[in-house]
Formats: C-alpha cells, sequence, structure tokens
C-alpha cells in the first residue's frame, strides 16, 4: 500500500487549492463558500521518486453542532487516523485564531507527524512578520506556501518526504474499480460503507451530502476493489449553483475512472426518468453494469413482489437489458455480500475476448437460421467478424451495403453471440465496415 498523507485544517484555508496543485488535478472542488469539502478525497502524488495517497479533507470545526459540520469533522479525524503524515493547513491573512489552536492540540494527541504549512503567503521576497506567530502552535518550523501559484511546495513536500514510511514492495493493481451511482439519497454513502465496513463518506437524510466522488480500497475474500461513490446525480435544470455543477462533472469522471457501475435506485422510490439517464451514462461509456435497487428492507412484499419488479426493472431499463438486477439493503446488510462475487463477474464479462474462428461459427449458424434482409434485391451480405476491443467487447463486421445492416439484424447477431458467450452485465459495440468482397 502506498502511504497516506492527510491534508486538514479549518474550512476555507486552501486546502483544495493545495491539494490540486500536489496532485495535478481538478478533483478537489475549489470555491469560495466554507464546506464545499465534506468527504476525504484521495489522490495520487510523487516526490523524489515516492508515490503516496494525498487525502484531501473537509475543514475541521471543533465545537460545531451543525450536522454536517460535527461529520465533516469525524471525516477528518478518520483521515488523521488513517494517515502516515499530515499536513496542518493555515491561514496567514487570518493569523492563529482559537479553532487553529484546537486542531493543533487535537493533531499533538494523535501522536502522528505533522508539517505546518501556512498557506496564502502570495508575496515573493521577506515573510509577513505574522508568519513568525504560527511557531505558538508547537508544531515546528512553519513552511511557507502559495498554493495558487505553487510557491514553497517543494519545500513542503521535502518535508512530508522525511516522514513517510520505507518502501515496501509494490504490490500489483489488480482492484477493480467500481463507480456507486444514482440519484441523490438513494443509499449509495449508505453502501459504500457498508462493502467497507467502516464509516468511509458521510451519510445523512439531507439529500446532496455527498459532493465529491472518494475512493475507498476495500480487500477481502472475494478480492481487491476500489468503490467510488459518487455525488448524486440531480435533473440538469436542478443544478443550479457551481459547487453541484462540479458534483455532476465528478460524478461523470466517476464513472470514466470505473471498470463497473452499480445503478442504484431506491426501492421505495421505483425507476423513474433520472434513473434511466444515469444508467445511460454507464451505458453510453462501455462500463460493466449492475442495477442495484436498495432499501429492500422498506418495501412491503408477498412471494411475488420480487419476481414482478424484476420484470418491471427489465422493462424500464429496456435498453440495457444485460444488466443483472439485485435486491438489497444497505441498511441491514441483506444480499450486499452478493455484490462482491457480481462485480467481479460483471468485469470478466466486459473484458472477454472472443476469437474470430467462434465469432464466425456463430455468424454462420445465426445468418442460416434467419436471411439477412434485403433491400430493392440486393441482400445484405456479412463476409466475416472479428473482435476489435474490450471494455465493452466491441466487434468489426465486414458487410457489402453498410445501410442494409439494420438495428434489429445487429440486435438479432448481438443476441446469438450472448447465448453462447453470456456477456452478462456488459454492453456489446458494433462497427460496421463496407467491404465489397474482394477487398477482403
Amino acid at each position: 500500500m502506498k502511504p497516506i498523507v492527510a491534508i486538514v485544517g479549518r474550512p476555507n484555508v486552501g486546502k483544495s487549492t493545495l491539494f490540486n496543485k500536489l496532485t495535478g488535478t481538478r478533483r478537489a472542488i475549489v470555491d469560495d463558500t466554507p464546506g464545499v469539502t465534506r468527504d476525504r478525497i484521495y489522490g495520487d502524488c510523487e516526490w523524489l521518486n515516492r508515490a503516496f495517497l494525498l487525502v484531501d479533507t473537509g475543514g475541521i470545526e471543533p465545537f460545531s453542532e451543525d450536522v454536517i459540520l460535527s461529520q465533516m469533522r469525524r471525516q477528518a479525524e478518520i483521515a488523521i487516523e488513517s494517515a502516515d503524515c499530515i499536513v496542518f493547513v493555515v491561514d496567514l491573512r487570518c493569523g492563529v485564531i482559537a479553532n487553529d489552536e484546537e486542531v493543533a492540540a487535537m493533531l499533538l494527541k494523535s501522536g502522528k507527524p505533522v508539517v505546518l504549512c501556512v498557506n496564502k503567503c502570495d508575496s515573493v521576497g521577506a515573510l509577513s512578520p505574522d508568519f513568525y506567530e504560527f511557531y505558538n502552535l508547537g508544531l515546528g518550523d512553519p513552511i511557507a506556501v502559495s498554493s495558487v501559484h505553487g510557491h514553497g511546495t517543494g519545500d513542503l513536500l521535502d518535508e512530508v518526504f522525511r516522514f513517510l514510511p520505507a518502501m515496501e514492495e509494490a504490490e500489483e493493481d489488480d482492484a477493480v474499480r467500481v463507480a456507486i451511482i444514482g440519484k441523490p439519497n438513494a443509499g449509495k454513502s449508505s453502501l459504500v460503507n457498508r462493502l467497507a465496513g467502516e464509516e468511509r463518506v458521510i451519510v445523512s437524510e439531507i439529500a446532496g451530502t455527498t459532493r465529491d466522488a472518494t475512493d475507498s480500497l476495500v480487500e477481502n475474500e472475494h478480492g481487491k476493489y476500489i468503490f467510488i461513490d459518487t455525488a448524486g446525480l440531480r435533473r440538469k435544470s436542478r443544478v443550479h449553483d457551481a459547487v453541484e455543477h462540479y458534483s455532476v462533472l465528478r460524478a461523470r469522471m466517476a464513472v470514466e475512472r470505473a471498470q463497473v457501475c452499480v445503478i442504484l435506485i431506491d426501492a421505495t422510490e421505483g425507476f423513474t426518468e433520472q434513473d434511466s439517464k444515469i444508467a445511460g451514462l454507464a451505458h453510453e461509456q462501455g462500463k460493466g453494469c449492475i442495477i442495484a435497487v436498495n432499501k429492500w428492507d422498506a418495501v412491503e412484499k408477498d412471494g411475488k413482489t420480487m419476481d414482478e419488479q424484476r420484470k418491471q426493472l427489465m422493462k424500464d431499463f429496456s435498453f440495457m437489458s444485460y444488466a443483472p438486477i439485485l435486491f438489497l439493503s444497505a441498511k441491514t446488510g441483506q444480499r450486499v455480500e452478493r455484490l462482491y462475487d457480481l462485480i467481479r463477474f460483471v468485469d470478466e464479462q466486459n473484458a472477454m475476448r472472443i476469437s474470430t474462428g467462434k465469432l464466425n461459427d456463430i455468424l454462420a449458424d445465426a445468418t442460416a437460421r434467419v436471411q439477412p434482409p434485403t433491400d430493392r434485391g440486393r441482400r445484405l451480405k456479412i463476409y466475416y467478424m472479428t473482435q476489435a476491443g474490450t471494455r465493452p467487447p466491441t466487434f468489426v463486421c465486414f458487410v457489402n451495403r453498410h445501410e442494409l445492416f439494420h438495428f434489429s439484424y445487429q440486435r438479432y447477431i448481438e443476441n446469438q453471440i450472448r447465448s453462447v458467450f453470456g456477456l452478462e452485465g456488459t454492453p456489446v459495440r458494433f462497427i460496421v465496415r463496407e467491404r465489397e468482397r474482394g477487398d477482403v
């Protein structure tokens, strides 16, 4: 495992800007609104040929009774517990305030190595007299940094490097990356916490609590998984402020990073058009897909309820009929364990490769059973088919006339391939190439 370095501090001191500068990404949301970063965000960082994991946390408000702020404090505490080194960010312009002293006391109690980063030292040249005030926190020599301009970040990373544990043999990264996507309040964070076996992300009754995509590494008897919990995707018309806009972008990016997407449906609400649009994101990007119906414990049911719901969902998600459907409860843990093996299976299906010989045997059998379509006396001829890629399985078909290969006949060929090889949980792509027989 890579060493973990946590960035902590009170709200709005520039932690997310520093995170983005050090990781060279824009994964952390940066905004002048205090409390924009709520959960822990992980990013890869490298210094002096040493890779480590950088964690951006929500601001710590030591005495706040606000539900969200108190849970943000708990998230920062979890990050501190798991970190090998802590970067404590303070704001030069504000000077030392009471909350800084409280956070410093919390860090000293943790016993972890702490690097004190005085941010917003934006002017080049002699340090402001206010800089020396930060020695009063009792955390050693402060390091002057401008996270906006990048000044001092090298000195900061040099100091962090001193505290990183000795290098271990790098493990092969064979973890399956899984994005949990769905509408706000469908139970995505609760599911990640249940899968991770700990309180990895904030869970609240307030819709839209999770704004950033967060990663949770889980290793158990089923294998290694990285679960990406995403901000609940809202309709575009309801994305009013910039923070929500960035959260939707993060969710889209999380789908891009994932190999498998778990589309979470709220069983108490049933299927909505928004669920279809969210699932469409994963389908369009060719990801392995699983439809998970959460809060199943809260549904009144008899012996036929599950079968009826399954049939209805297959109609609702007719464009992705390949996706397996699992009924579960993140709250009680019902059937959650089954998700691990299903994710692994769907990932293997998404990466399946079929030999050209086998594909053309299926093609010959399919065209013998159902004649290819004709138009004005010309019949479609499919000369041969080969697999061009995986994730998703992509097949190239060489035909005489592109326009004769109608969508309905493509679907028929796809169904014949699926009947032999399964390809459960993965979309399939067809690329049609027009060739005269002499060119093949």
